[in-house]
């Protein structure tokens, strides 16, 4: 489904430097691969790379990124737009600063439908209350009438999952989606992250610094260290026998609970 071949990003801004360096990430069709590494490693960065969201007059990029077959860094901003949202999806960390605080949380869900779509207003309300429930939005008709700042931070992002597979996706990149709650509501998520990944057969590409939520959700894991992709493998190999110095360092860092 996803092949990233020889990718580099480099900033030609005032930034300047290289965020990326010859990443390659292969994916396979309703996969769960994790992206793993300290903060400023370039795991945002690729990914951002992947759902053609970096501004291309400040950066230069080189390789390819193959989904479907196609080459998305060949494509034209109308081309990319018809894949943005539809077949490729992104749900960000904070959906505080990603939902927009004027619109109400249904509007906002049924927004994808609104551009890749023709669907009359009534058919996508009503897929957007079926999208709010599956992913246990309770009372979707109430929720649909609220705004941001009226949920709390689960339901903010639940809200943001359901807009970003109310339209049935190929890929979902969820950039740090558990980093702001707690552990119970982190739980909630990744449990809602796998029911939608088998049930729906969404491919799910998971970027975090926290090893305990990777091993839980992800079947294979990369690992990225200075822009570089320095190890990947099954999750169980890559916690269990890690080859790359980097990633033991890694494992070695994920804190240990002590006995009782």
């Amino acid at each position: 489904m996803l092949s990233v071949n020889n990718l580099s990003v480099f900033f030609t801004d005032e930034i300047g430097g290289e965020a990326v360096h010859e990443a390659n990430l292969h994916m396979q069709m309703g996969e769960r691969l994790g992206l793993v590494g300290e903060s400023g490693s370039g795991k945002t960065m690729l990914a951002l790379t992947i759902a053609g969201l970096i501004r291309r007059g400040s950066t230069e990029v080189s390789g390819e990124i193959l989904f479907d077959g196609v080459d998305l860094l060949k494509c034209s901003k109308n081309e990319l737009r018809r894949v943005q949202g539809k077949d490729i999806s992104m749900i960000f960390q904070e959906p505080m600063t990603s939902l927009n605080p004027l619109m109400k949380i249904g509007k906002q869900i049924e927004e994808t439908l609104k551009l890749h779509t023709d669907l009359p207003p009534a058919i996508r309300r009503e897929k957007a209350l079926e999208v709010m429930d599956r992913v246990e939005l309770y009372d979707p008709e109430v929720i649909y009438n609220k705004y941001p700042h009226q949920l709390s931070g689960g339901q903010r992002q639940r809200a943001m999952i359901a807009s970003a597979f109310i339209a049935d996706p190929k890929l979902l990149i969820a950039d740090e989606p558990t980093t702001a709650l707690d552990v119970t509501v982190q739980e909630q998520i990744v449990k809602l992250l796998i029911r939608i990944n088998e049930n729906r057969g969404v491919g799910i590409l998971f970027i975090s610094h926290d090893l305990s939520v990777v091993s839980k959700l992800c079947n294979r894991v990369a690992v990225m260290h200075c822009g570089k992709i320095v190890e990947v493998g099954s999750t169980q190999d890559i916690f269990i026998n890690p080859k790359d110095e980097y990633t033991k360092r890694l494992i070695a860092a994920i804190p240990k609970r002590k006995a009782m």
